[in-house]
């Protein structure tokens, strides 16, 4: 396991970064195929003993199981020095005006919250989960900096916006003297690829770490487009609606990732997320596993490296979309998608 940077900052993460959003109370929130806590530790474990430092959860998991999972089970298994905890805000946690967004009322109450059922002092990353278009700016990015200003977290990230947001953002902190964002983890995966447009690029130029979420496509880049459902596909109301633009060229791009899967000898969940982690703009992708071979086979595609022709099978198929996983109003739509 390598350890890189994060953008320009000094936070060293793996890289792997393990998702904790399959680990909570499965009759908590939204995510009823999550792994409680027992069912969980075996993957925290692996994780550790393979090299993984970095974990990323978010308040609204599991309705903050999933963060009270991972703080009891990385307080159990490792040294809170040696690890790097991130957590994200935004997504309701109450009902009410104050219960979500980017306020700062609501951040300053949620970091506290987030905190407590980590059982930690600080986290090294705090994001925000999404772009609150109700809430000015600079209260957001004044209310992050006093969260770090406070120890309260070492670095602030942010998760799936427009790029004119992003840049938005950082121009707030810059002109104020406030803390600035070190990493975007957006969607980011061969079926789903409009970051390359502009956050991408903006976020190389500006030393800014990207740790994509979903590189895998939810499971759609594992199987051939309409093969048989898994348990949370069919409980996935997010899952739903994404994924369902293209489907002749998601097929073929399917279709492409199974042939080079064939050609090293390997499963296409490790061709997928190969290709991912050597993407020049990405810093390490975020894994999701609920069954002891997700995790190890993400571990072992550490180890392929995909050659230019085999990008050039599965990168052609591709064809521009709307992108998707944020704020969807520049779309079309007006609700919230989590990731």
């Amino acid at each position: 396991m390598e350890y890189r940077p994060l953008g320009a900052s000094g936070l060293q993460v793996s890289q792997l970064i393990l998702g904790c959003m399959s680990y909570g109370d499965p009759l908590r929130g939204n995510h009823p195929w999550t792994l409680p806590l027992e069912d969980a530790k075996s993957f925290y474990r692996k994780a550790i003993e393979s090299g993984i430092t970095t974990f990323d959860t978010a308040n609204m998991y599991s309705d903050g199981t999933s963060e009270e999972i991972t703080g009891n089970l990385l307080g159990e298994l490792a040294r809170r020095d040696e690890l790097v905890i991130a957590t994200k805000v935004f997504f309701p946690m109450r009902p009410g005006p104050y219960g979500g967004g980017l306020s700062g009322k609501h951040i300053l109450w949620q970091i506290d919250e987030s905190l407590r059922r980590l059982g930690t002092d600080y986290v090294d990353l705090y994001q925000i989960h999404r772009w609150d278009p109700d809430t000015p700016v600079e209260e957001t990015m004044e209310a992050l900096h006093d969260v770090v200003r406070a120890g309260k977290a070492r670095y602030i990230g942010a998760s799936s916006m427009c790029a004119w947001q992003f840049a938005k953002a950082q121009h707030v902190a810059d002109m104020a003297g406030w803390t600035r964002f070190v990493s975007m983890q957006d969607q980011y995966n061969l079926l789903q690829r409009e970051e390359e447009g502009e956050m991408h690029p903006m976020c190389q130029d500006s030393g800014v770490g990207v740790i994509p979420w979903s590189p895998l496509a939810r499971g759609e880049l594992t199987r051939q487009v309409g093969e048989s459902s898994t348990p949370r596909s069919e409980t996935d109301a997010v899952l739903g609606s994404y994924y369902r633009q293209a489907i002749d060229s998601n097929r073929a791009i399917a279709d492409a990732v199974g042939l080079v899967a064939e050609r090293h000898g390997v499963s296409r969940a490790q061709v997928a997320l190969a290709w991912v982690r050597q993407q020049d703009a990405v810093t390490a992708p975020i894994i999701g596993a609920t069954k002891p071979q997700h995790l190890a086979k993400a571990i072992d595609s550490l180890s392929l490296t995909l050659e230019s022709d085999d990008l050039e099978i599965i990168e052609a198929p591709y064809v521009p979309r709307q992108p998707e996983g944020y704020w969807l109003e520049v779309v079309g739509s007006s609700s919230w998608t989590d990731g």
